[in-house]
């Protein structure tokens, strides 16, 4: 479907418009207090909902936590990380419902997560070995990285793999339609151990998934962790051109 407001713009315009919201894009690891007004995310939500589909079923569903719903929250799950870092057998309470990650790291996926977070602990003066340092700043992902709202996303366990798919186009969609309107976010898959304790904190049902959480909010311009980027690899590095 074409949009009314994009016909009338050329086209070369409206690419660098789309583009310049995609390659923004980052995730954002420090946010001022700054709110988000309601009718500004449920703005984002109804352009995201425009994400395709399997069967245009719309898989599927959106918490979004501010105020005390979200500091609860905060609270449940960093005692719970703390309960994990010491001791790690509490790790077996918290499983995550699908497997985001591999069981097992090959190349070249190794060397870029390796890239990943090295950089960023490099960046902040981590140094390897610091274990307490290491917690806390990925205790950071469950304080919303201090953005004022916190998205969870669900799907129903009757779907299939698919759903997982379509979800991901529908956050990318947010992601994008939240840099349009200077915005920012960081999409976090490391809430995903915690579900048995966000999906009732939610009110989620007990048949739903938890498939990802996401942080939203205004970017703090000062913060050192924000001017970490990760690179990309270029198209020939992925793709194969058949004809």
């Amino acid at each position: 479907m074409s949009s009314p407001v994009l016909d009338r713009v050329p086209s070369s315009e409206c690419a660098e418009l789309v583009d310049a919201a995609i390659n923004s894009r980052q995730s954002i690891r420090a946010f001022t207090d700054r709110p988000v007004a309601r009718h500004l995310i449920r703005e984002i939500l109804a352009t995201a909902s425009r994400a395709p589909s399997g069967a245009n079923v719309q898989p599927w569903k959106t918490y979004v936590l501010q105020g005390s719903a979200r500091d609860e929250l905060i609270k449940k799950v960093c005692a719970a990380h703390d309960a994990v870092y010491a001791n790690p057998d509490e790790a077996k309470k918290y499983q995550e419902a699908y497997a985001y990650y591999p069981r097992e790291w090959i190349s070249p996926y190794i060397e870029r997560r390796r890239e990943n977070g090295w950089g960023l602990y490099g960046l902040l003066g981590i140094a390897k070995g610091e274990k307490d340092r290491m917690h806390a700043q990925h205790q950071r992902n469950f304080r919303f990285f201090d953005a004022p709202v916190g998205l969870f996303f669900t799907v129903n366990t009757v779907m299939g793999q698919g759903a997982l798919l379509d979800c991901g186009a529908f956050m990318q969609n947010i992601m994008v339609a939240a840099r349009a309107r200077g915005l920012d976010t960081c999409p976090q898959a490391a809430w995903n151990s915690f579900a048995s304790i966000i999906l009732p904190h939610i009110g989620a049902g007990e048949d739903e998934m938890l498939v990802c959480g996401m942080a939203l909010g205004w970017a703090d311009p000062n913060a050192l962790v924000n001017t970490f980027r990760t690179p990309r690899v270029p198209p020939e590095d992925f793709t194969v051109w058949l004809e």
